[in-house]
């Protein structure tokens, strides 16, 4: 029980500091002016953002734990917290669509339309291709798109990562 008190507050420090920093991120976008379409090397500082919590969240569980971690413990841990981010950068994205910037979808509709024409679609397939879109548009769906994708990420980086980290008592003798 001691090693779910603890991973618990890890998780939610950890998911709390990766959440503010995606949000971080994110506000610098904006005030850039690049929220639409941000530069590929976001993408990269977010993913090593992300690794890198996950890695010193594993090393803080450790440090609690005598030096162990099991792989189960690793993902646990990993999922939980990207998973906490996730549910604060949905928040930020709420609020960022309805009321900083509630122009966003708009343009974003406006920006991929173009994308489409750009790439040869057929005027019937780009409808159908809107259409689509705007279901995938609303808050519901797009929030637990989000939080599934974040849990996916999760897993893939801290199942890695705690294969490579982990070590139990019986590895020790």
């Amino acid at each position: 029980m001691e090693n779910q008190a603890s991973s618990k507050s890890i998780i939610l420090n950890s998911g709390l500091y990766l959440g503010i920093a995606s949000v971080l991120i994110s506000l610098v976008n904006y005030a850039v002016g690049d929220y639409l379409k941000p530069h590929w090397s976001v993408s990269i500082l977010s993913g090593i953002i992300m690794i890198a919590m996950i890695v010193f969240a594993f090393k803080k569980f450790k440090e609690i734990n005598s030096g162990f971690m099991s792989w189960g413990q690793a993902v646990k841990i990993g999922v939980g917290l990207t998973v906490v981010s996730a549910v604060i950068a949905i928040i930020y994205q709420q609020l960022f669509q309805n009321f900083i910037e509630p122009e966003y979808m708009q343009d974003m509709m406006m920006m991929q339309e173009q994308a489409w024409i750009d790439g040869g679609m057929t005027s019937d397939g780009i409808e159908a291709a809107k259409e689509m879109m705007e279901k995938f548009q609303g808050p519901i769906i797009s929030s637990s798109i989000g939080l599934l994708v974040a849990a996916f990420l999760g897993f893939i980086v801290s199942a890695i990562t705690g294969a490579i980290m982990k070590q139990s008592a019986e590895e020790q003798y």
